[in-house]
Formats: C-alpha cells, structure tokens, sequence
C-alpha cells in the first residue's frame, strides 16, 4: 500500500475511532476524504469517457457508429475493423473500468459507501463519455472490469458463467436478455457474498444502468 493509501487507512480508522467515543469528525479529515474521494470519481468517470472503439476503428478508416446497431463498444469495433481490434478495444475497455476502481480499492483503500461512487463512475462515463459527445455505449465490458477491481476474479467469473450459460441454455437470439440474466444473477451474488449494503447498491445501479442501456433490444426482441 502506498503513502495516499495509508492516509486514507488511518482517516477511516480516526473515523471509527470518533464515532466509537461519541465524537465528531475533525473538519480537516473529514475534507481529506472527500477530496481523495472526488479526486478518484472523477478520474474514474474520465478513464470510463476514453472511447477507445471510435479512436481504434477510426485509425482504420472506419466509424464503429455505422456498424451493426451503431453501439460504440468492442463488438462492432470488431466487425467494423477486424479481431484484433476488436480484441484491443475489449481488453481496453476492461481496463479502464478495473484499474480506476482496483487504485481506489487497494492502493487506496477506500470502503463502504466512499466506494460506491467510484465503482459507478467509469460505467457512467462509457455510457456518458464527455470525450464522445455524451454518446457512449452499453458498460457492459467495463462493468466487468470494475467488479475486477473490487472482487478481482469472483464476480466476473461468476458474471461470465452466467452470459455463457445462458447463452447456452435460453438460446435466444436477443443478448439483451441474456445480460438482463446476467446482471440480476451478479446483484444476487453480491448481496449473499458480501452482505453490505454499499456494495449491493453499486451492484443494483451497475444492473438498472446497463440493462438500461440495452432497453431497444428488450423491447424490439
């Protein structure tokens, strides 16, 4: 753990502490929380409005947006400009959901609900990317990315499992059903695994916003 990581230990344990004797918060930690917390949101909403699949198809003298049903995401990266870009743009968008959300997590160390922002974040900002006209895509590689960042492979694995079992048994043409699977069965889990209540927030928002996202699909299938 770093220096800002253990500054950010021992405020939440001078908050434990306080409370623990009927005190208040001195104004000066309680600032440096919210400051190190805002600080980490917005990097994560700004990592989340990096359109990687515009900038990569781009490159190729393609637009990923007249692709497929215009999704700015990794899958018509894909078939707008080849695997390997698609494979790039995929494995980017995983990162810049994780690496936000595993700094604030682990280096930082950042609990509770001073977590559940910056979980949202990078979701928010693929879906809002201030870097692409607020016209960003579905969240639904970043979403495994950020779940990375918390629970490392836990609830991707069991996020992943779910989409391929799914795809497997229902068999149904429209993926929007099979992510709406998806996401129900990861808030089920966090909310078991975990037990906290922060967390199983983040979760549920992360489920309305993506399955939000693939609402014309639900709707036209």
């Amino acid at each position: 753990m770093n220096g800002s990581g253990f500054v950010c230990v021992r405020l939440e344990r001078e908050l434990e502490q306080v409370r623990a004797r009927g005190y208040h918060l001195p104004m000066h930690a309680l600032l440096s929380m919210l400051l190190t917390n805002l600080l980490l949101i917005i990097a994560g909403y700004l990592a989340g409005s990096l359109p990687f699949s515009v900038w990569l198809t781009r490159m190729r003298g393609r637009d990923v947006r007249a692709v497929g049903d215009g999704n700015p995401g990794a899958v018509n990266a894909f078939k707008a400009a080849g695997p390997v870009v698609g494979v790039v743009a995929l494995l980017l968008d995983f990162l810049k959901g994780a690496l936000p959300v595993a700094a604030a997590c682990w280096l930082v160390g950042l609990r509770g609900w001073w977590l559940t922002p910056v979980i949202l974040a990078p979701v928010l900002g693929h879906m809002l990317p201030l870097f692409a006209r607020f016209r960003g895509g579905k969240a639904l590689a970043v979403t495994f990315g950020v779940w990375t960042g918390v629970t490392l492979w836990e609830a991707p694995c069991v996020l992943g499992a779910t989409l391929m079992l799914g795809k497997v048994l229902l068999r149904s043409k429209q993926n929007a059903c099979i992510v709406l699977l998806g996401m129900s069965v990861l808030v089920l889990y966090v909310v078991a695994r975990y037990r906290s209540l922060p967390l199983s927030l983040a979760a549920l928002l992360c489920a309305l916003l993506v399955s939000w996202r693939h609402r014309r699909e639900l709707v036209d299938g």
